[in-house]
């Protein structure tokens, strides 16, 4: 192939790059040109010539007839003249046509839009060159036909390589290269974004890490498409939905029931399984040796005799049969099951049957297989096809056979090939057979996610597709006590594919130590300056190198701004990516600002998945992603694992070992490295560590180091985080804490560069400046659940989460400061409008990785738990504060005999401080909340429960509604600092509620390490607190942060000698409040004692003012507010007030001139221990009371109380209708139960007589239509469920006692969405969820009946509204807010 530069215009579809290169008038950078080059301009008017010697002579007269002649002979030549002009344009025409028809023969019309449409183009078939590297330059315009094999493919200079299509996709090119380099002007398309491509192409990576054909390309290595200044990258794919969620359960095996397996050697006689038609549930098993008993023959002509006809019966001959089968046993499995073959078996005959009971042979499956020396040829089998009432297929199979001389027989009962998906979106047409599909796990592994290959499925609404095989684990597709917990379900496949060719090994130093498989796959890497980047519905498959940083599936690398604000007039984006099986990341967005990523998914990745690198990416904006299975890597320390960072120790200084937990283990599939992105309605469905984390650089990072100063991303505001959702994460799935280490490693800090640092607080202001109002920051819609430690983490100031919902999680949510005093000025977290579930009925599936399966939830079965079986479960964690928690529900919180399960408890084994104003209000706890708080206990988990932390434990109810007493603290009950002897003890709390003001006093010392400090008030000097300090043992200098009742007076004592230095600040104090405190001194002891006033922000000292001495405590206290002090020599108590003699603002933890403080230096030579107990008591002995008059307990209901909505979901826009249906069997009236009822959106529809329960509702409003109870079903009620519920009706039904003729129901619910005519003989009780109008059955339709003492109980069921599926009118689009938040976030872009 040529590789000289040629003449030619510039291309369409590319902006030239930078420098000489003509441009067309109306370039942006960034744009794509039109197909259509713009007209030439209006070229100026010739100058006029100036003639050159003498002026021509004026030429002679001539006559009329002259000039009639001349004028006829001019006409005659000018229309020849035009005649050769039309026939040549004609001509010109008629060539160009039959080029373009030859060129485009395959194209039907011609579409500016398509950019292998374009006439500049030729065809290039350059065939398999595997030893050429190609060189595409200007004036090379190609549409590449077919496939190809390079060494490798540059197109520079403004040459062009387009893939071509056909209008029916029947193209299928497949390109292998080394690489691809695109620079300089140079522009490969595959589709446009308003001419999507059809056809298949394959781009194959090739090459090896050590291989020697091809040396590495500097910035770029090996295996990559690179994208240099001036390029044009443009990829658009077949557009298809992404990612969708489940809108109906599929059970582990397919089968609610979990099918049945099971096989046997020289089990002799007739084996036999009986199986319900409308569950797939076996009920009997049962083997009959017909071979040697004849009373075993009559016992199953009787069975099969009784069997009510539709029951599937499946038998199966393990060894002989035939020697004592009576003739009545063979008239029956011949009248009975249909069978063709019983009358003729013979002995050790492989025999096999499935039938349906009264179906006679139709409905039979029956096969033989003769048997001649231990042997027979081949296997018998039957198998047939079934459908449960609630249309799940599966099938049944019987075999028999001899192998190797052992009779061998079984069945099976499964849904393989059969299990179809129900999705929320139309899939249909874009998601095909063969295609890849993931569904996730919503449980607490992420290993439960499972890959699907999708089957043809003709019988298949739109939103339903069929898969190959059956899962292993249940993936739920509905809504939970109130939480959106269904599985999202994405497709992997793609019509374009990027991919890099794999070794089937790991080898050379390609970390094989870590990795037993080849992690050198392709890459693409995106520089700055390019020309125009977009890519839509591609696939990237085997991407990454997990050994070389900057080797990411797609990279963009430090380009600065990619949308309008960089000069792009169409901003750069990547849609509906599917990355999967990648060695080294997802999308990487290094240094680069403005980007959209949307509807990409990320599946079975290493390392951080969706990943901003250097701290300084602002402006990028994540809409409707999902990443799954987000595995650990080597690249940072905080993608590593315990195993890889303890194991990695290249980077660390010399012998240093890394502490994990610290250090490392931080994977993410989202990684967010500055606040100021917007995440909008993406998923994280399952990590190593966490789903989302929210880290912040001190300093920029990274090839950024340098290029920006200062971060300040703990100060910046958070962007847009609305409607995400995070679960089956091993650590938490939202993380917003930490930071990570800026400097290399050395002797005074040995860890690796960029290891995790607990360093930052987040603590946004406007403009990210201190000095400026604090802004808060909005966690918006967050479903957070199955996260084994943490459903939310989140650390820092003034954050406020609302409209969230967090279930099955170790622990729900917990805040922590934004740091401690003095170093936090105080802040503001709250939770509102939020629902928290301890254990869901979501029991999850034992084993993918799920370590601990135990007995747990409401109803007290089986199910897999979190961390472990006696891990304590809390929904609100309270850490330090101060926090607000109001106008939240709280419901499943039920412990049992291994754990303590409770609604709000505590950080365990806690030694930081903890605020009295950590405020609790307009609370609801359902009745299914046994343990609404918890404060700990010795033992498992809390060991002796007796850190600072756990002693200081309190929360303030201010309305009630937790304890029922308005205005009151809750707090240890072994704390007699905050008591009195009103307080009502709680003893399953481990907790005393009581009345009175609370604040806390900070203690600092100096000069005396090791010290414990024992605080005693007067009015129980017998019930000391004994603090160790915050700090470790040894420190020189401490700290300690009691919460005291205000108003009473305190002795303070030492477990040494007193230190020489004590600081006590007033914390959370509001002005006028006051504690009385005497500190414990030898009687030598000389004081300075001082009060002054800290200012943080300017770190000043205002208001010193010296304490002066009085003669009697007595003196003292008829002087509180004045600044002095009495020491009691003979006891040893220095006597003084702290009083808070300023107002207090908003959440601050000091008032608003600075934090007021005391600080006492002490001198003694004495060394001996300062504890002065045994003398200040009973001398200083007060009487127990109560400064504040315990309320009395309220016993009204609260108000306004809980959080309004009772669904939360990740559509928000979308209204669900709660539905609970309670039936009640004769034999549960027995057993003293007598309620049956339906609820509709909380309104309980009760029913006390027997007979049938049935309630109409619109299903497009919600509205109750009608309610009708039946004691029978006769002629009324028979007409009523055809023609008296109206169309699009969601329709409940109840039952109530002994009811003989419910058999007769059956038929009219399939008019009803039921699959088919359920059996309902024998059964006591029925519960039914329906739909009345509509071609269409919703995928909620469902039948549960009980029978015996398995009993239905209260089942609660979520069901969408309003939905156009139903024929609800669509005169509007409901409110996205989702869609609005992306356009507002782009449109600044």
């Amino acid at each position: 192939m040529p590789t000289i530069d040629g003449q030619g215009r510039y291309p369409v579809f590319v902006a030239p790059p930078p420098g000489t290169h003509p441009r067309s008038p109306g370039y942006v950078p960034g744009r794509v040109a039109p197909v259509r080059a713009p007209p030439p301009t209006k070229a100026p008017p010739p100058p006029p010539i100036k003639p050159h010697g003498p002026p021509p002579q004026r030429p002679a007269p001539y006559s009329q007839a002259e000039d009639k002649h001349r004028v006829e002979r001019a006409q005659s030549l000018q229309r020849r003249k035009n005649t050769l002009i039309c026939f040549g344009a004609s001509m010109c025409t008629f060539v160009l046509s039959l080029i373009l028809i030859f060129s485009f023969s395959k194209h039907d019309v011609l579409d500016e839009n398509c950019p292998d449409h374009h006439p500049s183009l030729s065809s290039w078939n350059p065939g398999h060159q595997p030893d050429k590297s190609i060189v595409v330059r200007k004036g090379h315009l190609f549409r590449l036909e077919t496939s190809a094999t390079f060494l490798s493919l540059t197109i520079q200079s403004g040459g062009r390589v387009v893939f071509a299509d056909s209008p029916d996709g029947a193209k299928n090119i497949t390109l292998r290269t080394g690489y691809i380099l695109i620079e300089d002007g140079g522009a490969l398309h595959i589709g446009g974004p308003k001419c999507r491509y059809r056809s298949r192409v394959s781009i194959a990576l090739m090459g090896r890490s050590d291989s020697q054909t091809l040396a590495d390309v500097p910035i770029f290595g090996r295996k990559f498409i690179g994208v240099k200044c001036g390029a044009t990258l443009e990829m658009h794919g077949i557009e298809s939905v992404s990612w969708s969620l489940l809108t109906r359960t599929v059970p582990a095996s397919g089968l609610s029931t979990g099918g049945h397996a099971f096989q046997r050697n020289f089990i002799r006689g007739i084996n036999l399984r009986v199986v319900d038609q409308d569950t797939s549930d076996v009920l009997l098993s049962e083997r009959y040796d017909t071979h040697e008993s004849m009373n075993d023959s009559r016992r199953l002509t009787q069975l099969l005799r009784t069997l009510p006809d539709g029951r599937i019966v499946a038998l199966a001959v393990g060894d002989s049969a035939v020697k004592s089968l009576l003739d009545e046993t063979k008239k029956a499995i011949e009248e009975r099951l249909g069978s063709s073959y019983v009358y003729d078996l013979k002995y050790r005959q492989a025999w096999a049957l499935v039938s349906v009971v009264g179906g006679g042979n139709a409905s039979c499956s029956e096969d033989v297989k003769e048997h001649e020396n231990h042997e027979t040829v081949g296997q018998a089998w039957a198998m047939r096809n079934f459908t449960t009432v609630n249309g799940v297929g599966f099938s049944v199979s019987a075999y028999s056979e001899w192998k190797n001389g052992v009779a061998i027989s079984g069945f099976q009962i499964d849904a393989l090939d059969q299990v179809v998906l129900n999705l929320q979106d139309e899939v249909q047409k874009s998601w095909k057979p063969g295609d890849q599909v993931v569904v996730a796990s919503t449980d607490y592994s992420m290993y439960q996610a499972e890959q699907f290959t999708l089957l043809p499925c003709p019988h298949c609404n739109s939103r339903q597709v069929r898969i190959q095989g059956k899962p292993q684990y249940n993936h739920v597709g509905e809504i939970i006590d109130g939480i959106d917990m269904r599985a999202e379900v994405a497709l992997l496949s793609r019509n374009i594919q990027i991919s890099g060719e794999m070794e089937n090994f790991c080898y050379g130093d390609n970390l094989c130590q870590f990795f037993n498989y080849d992690t050198f796959g392709g890459h693409i890497k995106i520089l700055g300056n390019f020309s125009s980047v977009h890519l839509s519905h591609v696939e990237l498959k085997n991407m990454g190198q997990q050994r070389e940083r900057g080797r990411y599936p797609l990279h963009f690398h430090m380009c600065g701004d990619v949308d309008r604000k960089g000069g792009y007039w169409e901003p750069t984006y990547v849609d509906g990516l599917s990355i999967h099986h990648s060695f080294s990341r997802c999308i990487s967005i290094h240094a680069t600002n403005g980007l959209l990523v949307k509807n990409t998914v990320g599946y079975d990745t290493l390392g951080h998945c969706f990943f901003l690198e250097d701290g300084i990416e602002q402006r990028n904006t994540f809409y409707h992603n999902l990443g799954m299975l987000t595995r650990p890597g080597t690249l940072l320390p905080t993608d590593r694992n315990e195993t890889l960072c303890t194991s990695i120790r290249d980077k660390v200084y010399k012998g240093y070992t890394p502490s994990p937990s610290t250090e490392c283990k931080a994977v993410s599939t989202f990684w967010i490295a500055n606040p100021n992105n917007n995440l909008i309605s993406n998923a994280a469905a399952g990590s190593q560590d966490a789903g989302i984390w929210f880290v912040f650089h001190s300093t920029s990072t990274g090839d950024s180091h340098r290029l920006v100063p200062e971060t300040k991303a703990e100060l910046t505001p958070l962007g847009v985080f609305y409607n995400n959702r995070v679960h089956s994460n091993f650590k938490a799935g939202l993380f917003i804490d930490k930071g990570v280490k800026t400097t290399n490693a050395s002797a005074a800090d040995p860890r690796e560069y960029l290891c995790l640092d607990n360093n930052a607080r987040f603590r946004p202001h406007e403009n990210a400046d201190p000095s400026r109002p604090r802004v808060s920051a909005v966690i918006d819609t967050l479903i957070s659940f199955k996260n084994n430690d943490l459903g939310a983490w989140i650390r820092g100031g003034d954050i406020v989460i609302k409209n969230s919902g967090f279930a099955d999680n170790g622990v729900g949510l917990s805040f922590a400061s934004d740091g401690s005093y003095p170093k936090d000025e105080g802040s503001s977290q709250e939770v509102t409008q939020s629902l928290f579930v301890g254990e869901s009925p979501n029991r999850g599936t034992h084993g993918g990785q799920n370590k601990y399966w135990g007995q747990g939830g409401v109803d007290g079965k089986n199910r897999t738990l979190p961390k472990n079986r006696t891990f304590p479960i809390r929904g609100f964690q309270i850490y330090d504060g101060p926090v607000r928690v109001t106008q939240s529900t709280f419901r499943g919180f039920v412990p049992t005999a291994e754990r303590f399960t409770s609604a709000v408890g505590f950080n365990l084994k806690n030694t930081w401080q903890l605020t009295p104003r950590n405020n609790l209000s307009h609370l609801a706890f359902h009745n299914t909340v046994s343990l609404r708080a918890f404060f700990g206990h010795p033992g498992q988990w809390f060991e002796e429960n007796d850190l600072d932390g756990d002693k200081n434990s309190i929360f303030h109810d201010l309305d009630g509604s937790v304890t029922g007493y308005r205005d009151t603290y809750v707090g240890r009950a072994d704390n007699y600092l905050i008591q009195h002897p009103d307080c009502i003890s709680t003893l399953q709390w481990n907790a005393v509620i009581c009345s009175g003001r609370y604040s806390q006093v900070y203690i600092q010392t100096q000069g005396a390490p090791s010290l414990t400090l024992s605080i005693s008030r007067d009015e129980y000097p017998n019930s000391p607190l004994v603090l160790r300090g915050i700090n470790s043992q040894g420190a020189l200098s401490q700290q300690y942060q009691p919460i005291l009742m205000m108003s009473k007076s305190y002795t303070l004592h030492w477990s040494g000698p007193a230190p020489r230095e004590v600081v006590l600040s007033l914390i959370n104090f509001d002005k006028d409040d006051w504690v009385l405190v005497g500190l414990c001194y030898q009687p030598d002891t000389a004081f300075q004692i001082m009060a002054d006033i800290n200012d943080r922000q300017s770190n000043t000292f205002d208001d010193l003012t010296d304490y002066g001495t009085v003669s009697s405590l007595e003196v003292l206290q008829k002087r509180p507010t004045e600044r002095k002090y009495f020491f009691d020599q003979n006891v040893g108590l220095l006597w003084l007030y702290l009083r808070a003699q300023h107002i207090r603002d908003g959440h601050s933890y000091c008032s608003v001139k600075g934090c007021e403080r005391v600080k006492v230096l002490a001198t003694t030579s004495s060394k001996q221990t300062c504890n002065c107990t045994a003398k200040a008591y009973p001398k200083y002995a007060k009487p127990a009371s109560a400064t504040v008059t315990m309320p009395a307990l309220d016993v009204q209901p609260c108000q306004n109380c809980g959080a309004t909505q009772a669904v939360f979901t990740s559509e928000p826009w979308t209204a669900y209708l709660q539905t609970q249906v309670k039936s009640l069997s004769s034999s549960e009236q027995q057993m003293g139960d007598n309620s049956s009822f339906i609820t509709v959106n909380k309104v309980t529809l009760p029913f006390s007589q027997p007979g049938y329960f049935v309630v109409a509702v619109d299903a497009c409003s919600g509205k109750v239509i009608k309610n009708t109870l039946f004691g029978k079903i006769d002629t009324k009620m028979e007409q009523y469920l055809k023609t008296g519920i109206p169309k699009r009706s969601i329709v409940l039904m109840a039952t109530r006692g002994q009811l003989d003729d419910m058999a007769r129901l059956a038929q009219h619910l399939v008019s009803l969405g039921l699959a088919k005519a359920a059996h309902l003989h024998n059964k006591e009780s029925v519960a039914f969820w329906a739909f009345q109008g509509g071609s269409t059955r919703p995928p909620w339709v469902c039948l549960q009946a009980s029978q015996g003492n398995d009993f239905l109980g209260v089942q609660q069921r979520y069901l969408p509204l309003a939905l156009e599926s139903y024929g609800c009118p669509q005169s509007a689009a409901p409110t996205r807010k989702d869609l609005e938040l992306l356009k507002a976030a782009t449109e600044t872009q």
